[in-house]
């Protein structure tokens, strides 16, 4: 069974930094796109940064762009998030997801994980 493991939430203040990561375990074949996205009380959930496999290709949210970083270490099936210069308006429980194929015959299918809560003070 596939799991997604975060860790690296907490309570910072404003300008702060925080860490994610997420690791995915289990028995799948490999693991393609994966990202972060949040959701605030209220608010609908949305993708804060996302990296591809091989080409490492990254994209972010226009509210994060110069702030986050998203990476990732295949030899481990972990994507890391690196927030920078948090503000109060980056609160939100942040879920990591991937795009991971079960076998080499399967297409993937999307998983997530469990959520960190993530809250800035001002």
């Amino acid at each position: 069974q596939v799991q997604l493991v975060e860790s690296g939430g907490g309570l910072v203040q404003a300008g702060e930094s925080l860490r994610l990561s997420c690791t995915a375990s289990g028995r799948f074949f490999n693991v393609d796109v994966m990202g972060w996205y949040r959701q605030a009380p209220g608010k609908q959930r949305e993708l804060v940064a996302s990296i591809t496999r091989v080409l490492l290709t990254t994209n972010y949210a226009d509210s994060v762009m110069g702030r986050f970083t998203i990476s990732r270490d295949n030899a481990k099936n972990t994507v890391y998030l690196q927030m920078n210069s948090l503000k109060p308006e980056d609160t939100a429980v942040y879920y990591c997801n991937a795009q991971i194929a079960p076998t080499r015959w399967e297409r993937t299918s999307d998983y997530w994980g469990q959520g960190t809560q993530v809250t800035v003070s001002s």
